[in-house]
């Protein structure tokens, strides 16, 4: 079910729908408020206002445009009602992490450094090899991530590295593409409509379900969150050592001779 838009154009503030009213939308549509000449600079006030009452809404106030976008998220109450199905899709994420990850490094003919992956695969972030082809993915190096996408599919993830050989770390925006993209789900259970929005939602009544939990990767005051029901792997700290190295003297080369 696609997502539809009711677009209302006010002139006064008193054509401005209540919270009420707003809070009845259901998820499967989205309002947009378009602000005329003469309310314009009331905008910004407004939006910041529906922020602060809205809970459970996304409230968007558009830079240039005289628009106000708001959507309902997706509830407590269906997180709680597709718990397992959230609790397994997390467990897929990670197994097929650590397939694809592997099955890349052996494609790649290198040995992944088993404390911190990214210091095995940070070399390719500065040559042509960012980005390939193997088997039936695409994959793609960028900052702490891989990103891999089937060809034949469509699916989509995105594979940490800074969590030693901890992969299913679950980026709310990740999370949901990888829902939405992987075909054995569809139809899914519950919509998600707002990628990031959604899944920031999910991942934080997950927590307190005690279905998903807080870990810490390899670099010092970052944290990731998993499935709670998994093999536990220990996550060290990445120190990185010293690059420069004390120049020992000679005498020889001082002097301009060679051997």
């Amino acid at each position: 079910m696609k997502r539809t838009t009711k677009i209302i154009t006010i002139n006064s503030i008193n054509q401005i729908p209540s919270l009420e009213e707003i809070r009845k939308i259901p998820r499967t549509k989205a309002l947009k408020i378009i602000f005329e000449n003469s309310v314009q600079n009331q905008r910004e006030s407004i939006g910041q206002n529906f922020k602060k009452q809205l809970q459970g809404f996304q409230v968007g106030i558009h830079l240039l445009n005289p628009e106000i976008n708001i959507a309902k998220l997706i509830t407590d109450q269906e997180i709680e009602e597709h718990q397992l199905f959230f609790e397994n899709c997390a467990k897929d994420y990670r197994e097929l992490g650590e397939k694809l990850i592997f099955k890349l490094a052996e494609q790649l003919k290198i040995t992944i450094n088993l404390d911190c992956p990214w210091i095995t695969f940070n070399q390719f972030l500065r040559n042509n090899k960012q980005a390939g082809k193997f088997e039936e993915w695409r994959y793609f190096f960028h900052g702490f991530h891989c990103g891999f996408e089937n060809k034949k599919t469509g699916q989509m993830i995105e594979v940490p590295l800074v969590f030693g050989l901890e992969f299913g770390d679950l980026d709310p925006y990740f999370f949901t593409n990888f829902i939405k993209s992987t075909p054995h789900y569809k139809p899914l259970p519950v919509k998600i409509y707002e990628d990031y929005a959604d899944g920031v939602r999910i991942n934080e009544k997950m927590l307190s379900l005690g279905k998903f939990e807080h870990i810490n990767s390899n670099f010092k005051n970052h944290t990731g969150i998993v499935v709670t029901d998994r093999e536990k792997i220990e996550i060290k700290e990445y120190i990185p050592e010293e690059q420069t190295t004390k120049r020992k003297f000679s005498f020889w080369k001082f002097i301009g001779l060679k051997f």
